[in-house]
């Protein structure tokens, strides 16, 4: 009964360091993921508000109001379709713990099937 009892705990253990370290992968990779999303906001924001400007300043004597209208309806496009990507992705469910779940399932089969 000892035996089976230190079995018991010792695969608990490694099942319980492969969920710590799923969970530690999965934090380093969402801060490498939110790093690298803010710097391509920033760099995409700084471009379209120069991209904007420039247009304005090339349409400035004969078509300033169309040029920012269009603007306008383009950004809010854009955002309504973020949004809407948005709201898909966390629609979807997370794969977070899928190896753990799996080695746990596969002990369960094997201490039932006994």
């Amino acid at each position: 009964m000892r035996g089976l009892a230190a079995t018991a705990v010792a695969v608990l253990r490694t099942r319980l360091e492969l969920l710590s370290n799923e969970l530690e992968e999965e934090q380093l990779r969402f801060a490498h993921l939110l790093l690298y999303a803010v710097l391509a906001l920033s760099f995409l924001g700084l471009g379209v508000v120069t991209l904007t400007l420039f247009v304005m300043l090339l349409f400035w004597e004969t078509h300033r109001l169309v040029v920012v209208g269009l603007f306008a309806v383009l950004y809010i496009a854009a955002g309504i379709v973020a949004v809407l990507l948005l709201r898909a992705r966390t629609a979807a469910r997370s794969r977070l713990f899928a190896a753990s779940l799996a080695e746990l399932q596969k002990d369960h089969e094997q201490l039932t099937s006994r």
